[in-house]
């Protein structure tokens, strides 16, 4: 894109040049000559890229102002270039997030004991999150995730206003927090965060989280925030993923567990396979209202495209 735009500022310059030059040929004649104006346009785009330069005729102020734009347009592409290539190199996303949230009933988050027998005999359902570290060799600590929902309401104006709400997650003792907190993220480590939604949900979208009424609400998007700091550098990372209430974000059922093994690489452990997959015949909560056998408190897997982090 940014060689097709110098190569049209190239072009552009050359006729403007052949225009306004001082010639005994005519302006149809000059713009017949296609190799001149060939060669004119490469001079230009070289101008452009900032390995040449254009010499305007003497006294004259277009070819002063043509020769003027190529050459700041030469000195700032470099730079912009260069730029991005850092920004790119540098950028460091070392998150792999699941591509849908699952729903599921409360009463099956068996990491957390205590808060699936407390939802036992109850029908709300829970938000599932899961994401891991993807890149080998990048020890990360104090990772800190909040979650918050961003919907709009017409207000009596018959404005559409936008609000905030921020959720409350399940800590690292299975208990409601306003953030949930690791102390280390280890290479490979995959993670979930628990939302409660403090409401049942039989069928996709849910109508309703953590007591908010979202029946009449429009553009309905959930948040969750993730922040770290990298060991040994000391930088933080800040990543984030927004989850659609009516688009294809959310899917009801438990997420394929994985099946960690010590005596082996992470990245050969069974699971990462099935990272986007829901365990068979759990397409939605339970029509008899009953317990599904637990799946054990395992972390959860990672994509079939990501067997080696670069």
């Amino acid at each position: 894109m940014t060689l097709s735009a110098l190569a049209a500022l190239a072009s552009a310059i050359a006729v403007a040049w052949t225009l306004s030059e001082d010639s005994d040929r005519g302006i149809a004649e000059r713009l017949r000559d296609g190799e001149e104006l060939a060669n004119l346009a490469l001079g230009a785009l070289r101008a452009c890229i900032g390995t040449d330069s254009l010499s305007p005729e003497p006294d004259s102020v277009a070819h002063a102002l043509l020769a003027t734009v190529a050459s700041i347009t030469g000195a700032l592409v470099p730079a912009v270039l260069l730029g991005i290539v850092l920004i790119k190199m540098f950028a460091l996303r070392p998150f792999v997030w699941r591509r849908r949230a699952s729903v599921a009933p409360a009463y099956t988050v068996h990491q957390f004991r205590d808060y699936a027998a407390r939802h036992r005999d109850s029908t709300n359902a829970v938000i599932g999150v899961r994401f891991y570290n993807h890149i080998d060799n990048l020890a990360l600590a104090d990772l800190r995730v909040t979650a918050q929902m961003r919907y709009l309401e017409r207000s009596q104006e018959g404005l559409l206003v936008i609000y905030k709400m921020k959720l409350r997650v399940l800590d690292e003792k299975g208990e409601e927090s306003t953030e949930r907190y690791w102390p280390s993220v280890e290479r490979g480590a995959p993670f979930t965060v628990w939302i409660p939604v403090d409401a049942p949900v039989p069928r996709l979208p849910f109508t309703r989280i953590q007591g908010k009424d979202l029946s009449g609400s429009q553009g309905v998007r959930l948040l969750v925030r993730l922040t770290a700091r990298t060991v040994g550098m000391g930088t933080e990372i800040v990543d984030e993923r927004w989850f659609d209430l009516d688009g294809d974000d959310f899917e009801t059922g438990r997420f394929v567990p994985l099946q960690p093994d010590l005596g082996q690489d992470v990245w050969t452990w069974r699971g990462w396979a099935e990272f986007d997959g829901l365990l068979p015949g759990e397409g939605g909560p339970p029509p008899d209202g009953g317990a599904r056998p637990p799946a054990g408190d395992t972390p959860p897997g990672r994509a079939p495209a990501m067997r080696r982090a670069p």
